[in-house]
């Protein structure tokens, strides 16, 4: 038999659209990929000179369970220039193998079975996933597309209960692309409950500042990584930073579960942030996402999607189908079959997110522009016959 937690967790569905449209790659078939959240840049040279450092200097070993000190330090600093947040010492930062880990240890260190999370609907798949595993309950609060799918703090607030232990902000947000505004966040630090803060799309942010949430409360737990902005998804590093009262519970999870981040991954991440050389490729990255991000919004609207308010982070536009289907899931494969794209369907995301589909531009202009072009071109022939 196989446990109860595991029969429960939902796939993940890009990764069904992504496997299928590798199917037809492998088939021979032309296939432009829009679905995947992975950026298409390679790994800036600095970071990968690091790395090779680490391995001829033999850095191969475990590190501690908290992660090296010299990239703790790294990560106080980054916050300290990035947001103000001066008061971080390096024993209240945790580094993991990716950012996910981090999200499963820290969750499991302050819920108890039946405890609440608030989470918005439409939120990133995997986080109720997270929050089942460890028998407590997701509590998904609707957040609109005419409000750029923020949250609404007095909906926050009217559904805390004496079960609720935290509230999930995620800002830059998978799937929507969209910001959630200061006020909106201080409002929100200040309702009670634990607020634990997806930081991981900072950076990729173009025409506003993207807002910590340690600018607002001590009382959070903050994740962010090196996945996104810096190009690094297969080097598996993430981390953590919250209140010593936590460090201590986490850290033993880390140490039984996971050891310590890899050695050479920490080396990499040290220099993602504090070599000069990287601050110029980071930059030349955000501007060609901004670009094709000005590219996919306007072609989308020309089609026939809906996008109420502009995305302004992260690499997505999650763009409202309604016109065309209710059904967002055969829509995707539709579209991946006969136009040979591969989008997300909305309601991978949550019920709410059902009649959108998520479109990334975490792919060239050149691919865009095709994939955008065979989408028109199937919609306009698609009852045709």
């Amino acid at each position: 038999m196989i446990c109860r937690r595991v029969e429960e967790i939902k796939p993940f569905i890009v990764m069904d659209v992504l496997e299928r449209a590798q199917e037809l790659e492998a088939r021979g078939e032309s296939i432009i990929h829009l679905e995947i959240g992975e950026p298409d840049f390679g790994t800036p040279e600095a970071i990968k000179q690091a790395a090779v450092e680490a391995i001829q200097r033999n850095e191969t070993r475990y590190t501690h369970s908290l992660g090296t000190p010299q990239l703790r330090e790294a990560i106080c600093a980054y916050y300290a220039q990035n947001y103000g947040v001066y008061h971080l010492e390096p024993d209240q930062v945790i580094v993991t193998s990716g950012t996910s880990p981090a999200f499963l240890v820290a969750l499991a260190a302050i819920l108890e079975c039946g405890d609440e999370v608030i989470l918005s609907d439409p939120h990133y798949a995997c986080y109720p996933n997270f929050i089942n595993f460890l028998e407590a309950t997701p509590k998904r609060i609707g957040v609109h597309e005419e409000d750029g799918f923020q949250y609404r703090p007095e909906n926050i607030a009217s559904a805390i209960s004496p079960r609720t232990k935290a509230i999930l902000v995620n800002s830059p947000s998978n799937p929507t692309g969209t910001l959630l505004e200061p006020e909106r966040m201080s409002e929100i630090a200040g309702l009670g409950p634990w607020v634990l803060s997806d930081e991981i799309y900072h950076g990729l942010v173009y025409e506003e500042r993207a807002r910590s949430m340690l600018e607002f409360t001590d009382r959070c737990v903050v994740f962010n990584g090196f996945s996104k902005l810096f190009s690094m998804t297969g080097w598996r590093l993430g981390y953590l930073i919250a209140p010593r009262e936590l460090i201590r519970p986490i850290q033993k999870l880390v140490q039984n579960f996971f050891i310590s981040a890899g050695s050479v991954a920490q080396a990499a991440g040290l220099a993602a942030l504090t070599d000069e050389t990287v601050k110029k490729d980071v930059e030349i990255m955000v501007h060609r996402y901004n670009r094709r991000r000005q590219y996919m919004i306007p072609r989308l609207k020309e089609m026939g999607f809906g996008i109420s308010v502009e995305p302004t982070g992260a690499f997505y536009v999650f763009a409202n189908a309604k016109k065309f289907t209710g059904d967002s899931y055969g829509f995707a494969f539709e579209i991946l079959e006969q136009a040979k794209v591969g989008v997300t369907p909305g309601v991978d995301f949550g019920s709410n997110g059902e009649g959108y589909i998520r479109f990334s531009y975490a792919n060239s202009l050149e691919n865009i522009s095709q994939g955008l072009d065979r989408i028109e071109n199937y919609l306009k022939n698609r009852h045709k016959g």
